[in-house]
């Protein structure tokens, strides 16, 4: 039996770092937000560095922008066929941000050159420690920062194109319960590491004239690789020998992205923009977690999670009022890229449903002053992680307010 509950510990380690459209931030621009997340055809400011690197020389000034979140998700767990039981994920409030200066090198320069630095992944869920899914998760958080120094040459007044390098940093902290018990409690494992890789982002934009735009862009793919975490196990004494404190190594693939989008300004007050996202999410395949220090107990391993590829819809408009203040509105729809059979607690994903709202106030013509607010639903979902036997139904959602500064130079 006790080496049951061994090969059970180093098993459910492997179930412990899962991505999905959960922790994809999709957060760059707060006019773009506040427009259902629409950003690949119309360079509102320096945040077209993330949305379309191509945009950045249509931009007439250089402008310096800064926007911060204050994204609050709440999961709720029931626990099936029974119904009987039910948890609820603890609060916590993340603040990713963003920062991006860039514009023309000199004053109607064709060449513009920009930076951005943003956090297109992380957030995490927190459980109670003694709920029923312990085994399988208590608590993951996942923060990551891309910094993306760009440069964009527009050829006419149509064409411009523009690509940024990305330097991708993170880091992850995993806990989770070992049912390996002393004194009557549990046995943890924590695994803490930081992550670093390498990826591009290329995008074209098209002025067909003053009142259609066009956009497309792709974000390449970045492999993460923690070339050395650590974990640390708190069991019974007896058996210290088999979970030791070691370093471990691990490789995680975030996808790429494909985006086109069009944006028409119908009056000279209204304007409409839609985006379509291909997002690459087969990339992730499997989590591998190689530990420097192997016992019979502590394996290196590697789990599938086979994700499929997802297409997300976004509609957005805005509305001039009088000179100073813009409304903007959008919805988006961003489906799950997790298969039946590999829904886990760590990352109870499923279909988003977005609705976002915001404005714009100008006090003078250089400074604009931006609030937005997301609201996320995600339908109830059924289903388990076949690999640790974990069944249950979950739901999520998500209140994500935020506020931004840019200033034209």
């Amino acid at each position: 039996m006790k080496k049951q509950f061994l090969l059970m510990g180093s098993l459910l380690l492997s179930t412990a770092m899962a991505y999905g459209a959960a922790f994809q931030l999709n957060l760059q621009g707060v006019r773009q937000l506040a427009q259902g997340g629409t950003g690949t055809a119309v360079p509102w400011d320096a945040s077209t560095i993330f949305y379309n690197p191509g945009g950045l020389s249509a931009l007439k000034h250089v402008n310096a922008y800064g926007s911060v979140q204050f994204l609050s998700a709440n999961t709720r767990y029931v626990e099936t066929p029974s119904g009987s039981y039910s948890a609820d994920s603890k609060a916590k409030t993340y603040t990713p941000f963003n920062f991006y200066v860039g514009g023309p090198v000199r004053y109607k320069s064709k060449l513009s050159l920009g930076l951005g630095v943003y956090t297109p992944f992380g957030t995490g869920v927190k459980w109670d420690d003694n709920w029923r899914g312990r085994y399988v998760i208590q608590d993951i958080q996942l923060q990551s920062v891309f910094f993306q120094p760009t440069a964009s040459y527009r050829f006419n007044d149509v064409i411009s194109v523009g690509a940024g390098f990305v330097i991708a940093t993170g880091n992850v902290k995993i806990q989770k319960a070992i049912p390996l018990q002393s004194g009557g409690q549990d046995g943890m494992a924590e695994l803490k590491g930081n992550a670093m890789g390498y990826g591009y982002n290329i995008g074209v934009h098209l002025r067909a004239n003053d009142n259609i735009q066009f956009g497309i862009s792709y974000r390449s793919g970045v492999k993460m690789k923690v070339k050395r975490g650590y974990a640390n196990f708190t069991v019974p004494s007896s058996l210290s020998s088999s979970f030791p404190y070691t370093a471990f190594k691990s490789d995680i693939n975030l996808p790429q992205v494909v985006s086109a989008g069009i944006g028409v300004k119908v009056t000279e007050r209204l304007g409409i923009q839609a985006d379509a996202n291909f997002v690459g999410w087969s990339s992730y395949d499997s989590l591998i977690f190689d530990y420097e220090t192997n016992t019979a107990s502590l394996t290196d391993t590697r789990s599938p999670r086979r994700y499929k590829n997802t297409l997300i819809v976004r509609l957005g408009a805005n509305y001039l009022i009088g000179q100073k203040w813009t409304v903007m509105l959008g919805a988006a729809y961003d489906p799950s890229p997790v298969r039946d059979g590999f829904l886990s607690p760590d990352l109870p994903d499923n279909d988003h449903f977005m609705t976002t709202g915001g404005f714009v106030f100008k006090p003078n013509k250089k400074l604009a002053i931006m609030g937005v607010l997301e609201y996320v639903f995600t339908p109830v979902r059924e289903g388990s992680l076949n690999e640790a036997q974990f069944s249950g139904r979950y739901q999520t959602k998500i209140i994500n307010p935020g506020i931004g500064l840019n200033y034209e130079f």
